[in-house]
């Protein structure tokens, strides 16, 4: 069966967005996005917030760079990406 992944995420932007360039010229933004759920949990209401690290590529790039600002709200469709690697300390961290 062939996988599928994408992801829609709808939040507010934690830090502005990050413009750089890749050596052959292609623009790369990154940026924090916040993402709150609200829900019940008896009679109490609760926010559960999740922050995820958004990578952006080519003229879209250019646009975040442009027109977004921490603070913003924003819709990011894409597809999740989980890195791994291991600290100086031997410790291994994996983030999406």
């Amino acid at each position: 069966m062939a996988g599928f992944n994408k992801v829609i995420l709808m939040g507010n932007l934690t830090r502005n967005p990050e413009l750089r360039y890749t050596p052959n010229g292609t623009p790369v933004a990154s940026f924090g996005l916040a993402v709150s759920r609200r829900f019940k949990q008896g009679e109490e209401l609760k926010e559960e917030v999740c922050f995820v690290d958004i990578v952006v590529f080519g003229k879209q790039a250019e646009h975040c760079g442009q027109y977004l600002s921490k603070g913003n709200g924003a819709i990011i469709e894409g597809r999740l990406q989980q890195r791994r690697w291991e600290t100086e300390d031997g410790q291994k961290r994996s983030k999406h």
